[in-house]
Order: structure tokens, then sequence, then C-alpha cells
């Protein structure tokens, strides 16, 4: 590219030459060279911008700017104790205090558990009420899945599509990132064809669902009731395995799931795993409300 500086504007100027020092001695002290025009100023002495009156302050400056970097130097290296800072394995990293967060989550959800039993063994003994309403409570329990439920069960597993995933079917475009990925409205889909197809209690992971129970994916993760957990992701409902497969097979967003399965290899797996026992819910049951404004 050229500009108007080195380029002639027309052909009455000639092109300009780079400047060439011609050979020979240096002017002495004081001389004007040979061809310059006008008066000496003080003797000679340079009193150019860039002379010697301007050396002060830029030998100021430059100390100062390696000053300031010593000091980030001294400032890294004491942080850092001679270690890197950005690898350093000791640092706590996000998915550590998420790790720390949920495994504190599950010790109390145990310690809850463990406490309730107690009360409920005490009340047990001697609670005043009759045999009716003893067998009430418990189907109210059962019901809310605060209590064990045994019977046939069925499996459903979800997983990622395994690295590097493409198209596996013709026709079908190049799979982008939130392509080969579990979503929530994927888990939620399972778990809602379930309750369909007659299941007397869920579990996803090893957590018992009831009524309040939300199953929310936040990045690659899910997060349910306080824990969280990484694909792949396994949901085991007790009830009719008939039933429970065929109401998986007709629910309209696991066929276009399965769309997704066949195209990208997204995981699905589907077992009976006999008679099985889910757990009961052993969290906190307190329900969360909207106010109307005053």
């Amino acid at each position: 590219m050229s500009n108007s500086a080195d380029s002639p504007t027309d052909g009455s100027s000639p092109a300009r030459r780079p400047f060439l020092r011609r050979p020979g001695r240096r002017p002495e002290p004081g001389r004007r060279p040979e061809g310059e025009q006008g008066p000496r100023q003080g003797g000679g002495r340079d009193r150019r911008p860039g002379g010697r009156r301007f050396r002060g302050p830029l030998r100021l400056l430059t100390a100062g700017v390696f000053a300031l970097a010593g000091l980030i130097f001294f400032t890294s290296f004491n942080t850092a104790k001679g270690t890197n800072i950005r690898t350093d394995s000791s640092l706590l990293k996000l998915s550590d205090l998420i790790k720390e967060r949920s495994d504190k989550n599950g010790d109390a959800e145990q310690s809850n558990a463990d406490l309730r039993g107690e009360v409920e063994s005490l009340a047990a003994r001697d609670d005043g009420r009759s045999k009716e309403e003893d067998a009430k409570v418990r189907r109210l329990e059962q019901a809310a899945g605060t209590k064990p439920v045994r019977g046939s069960a069925l499996a459903v597993t979800l997983a990622d599509a395994p690295p590097g995933a493409s198209a596996k079917l013709p026709g079908y475009p190049a799979p982008q990132p939130n392509d080969l990925v579990i979503h929530q409205q994927d888990l939620q889909a399972v778990v809602n064809a379930l309750w369909k197809g007659g299941a007397k209690g869920i579990k996803v992971m090893n957590q018992r669902l009831i009524s309040t129970s939300a199953v929310r994916c936040v990045g690659n993760t899910l997060i349910l009731q306080g824990r969280v957990y990484s694909p792949p992701y396994t949901v085991t409902a007790v009830g009719d395995p008939d039933k429970l497969r065929e109401s998986l097979s007709t629910s309209p967003e696991i066929q276009n799931y399965m769309l997704y399965v066949n195209a990208y290899g997204l995981g699905w797996k589907v077992d009976d795993k006999g008679t099985t026992t889910l757990p009961g819910y052993r969290g906190t049951a307190d329900l969360h409300y909207a106010k109307p404004a005053a």
C-alpha cells in the first residue's frame, strides 16, 4: 500500500530518494556542515527537541518502569511461594467447592434421616392412635415417598454422546455441541413417562423423588435436592415393567430424543432390575410458596 507521502502526484516532481549519508569526516564541533545556512546557536550546542535537555526525564521514566516491573515480579513470587499458581493442585477449584458442598449436603441428609427415624420410633411407642389411624398414616407416608417402596423395577440410563461424535446416518447435518449432551428436558421426559406408566416410586441416581422434587440441569451437571451429579444419569422406577416400557416408547418427547440417539450416539439404555427396593425420601419436606402483597 502506498500513500501521498511516497508517491509523486504528477510528473513535475521527481520521486523521493532515500536519504544517503555521504562519506567523509564529521563536522568539527561548532562548525557548520558544508552547505548549511543560517547562524549557529549557542556555540554549536544541540537545542533540538530530542536533545540533551530531555535525557534526564527519559532516564527517570526508564528507571521507574524497571522499578515497577521488579515490584510485579516480587509480588508474583511472594504469592506463588515458588509454585505455579495456575496449576498448583493445593488451590481449590470451583468444581472442588461444588463437590465439597454436595458431600456436606449428603451427610446432612443422612443425619436428618437418622434423627427422623429416632423420632418416629419414640412416637410409635405410645402415640395414642388406633390401628386404623396408624394404617392411614402409613398409606400417606407411602404416597408421600418418605417410606421405602419395593417391587419390580425398570432402570433408564441416559448419557452424553462420545467425544468427537458425528452424524451416524446419511442426510443429518453435523452435530452442534447442544446435540451431544443430556438436557434437563430429556431427564424430565423420562420421569414424566414413568409416572404416567404407573410407577409407584422413582429415584434419580440415589435420591427418591417426591411431589416437590425438581430435576434441574446446570451446564453439564444435574442438581437434585442439593446434590450435584454428572452423566450418565440413571432413573429407576418401581412398577409394572411392561406398562413402564410402553409409556416410555409412546412418549413424544422421548421419541424426539431417540432421533438424536440414532443420529449422533446419545446414550439410551433400559434394563429390568428385578425386585428392587427404593429408599424413602430423606430430605426436608417444607413447602415454600408465594404470598400475596399487602
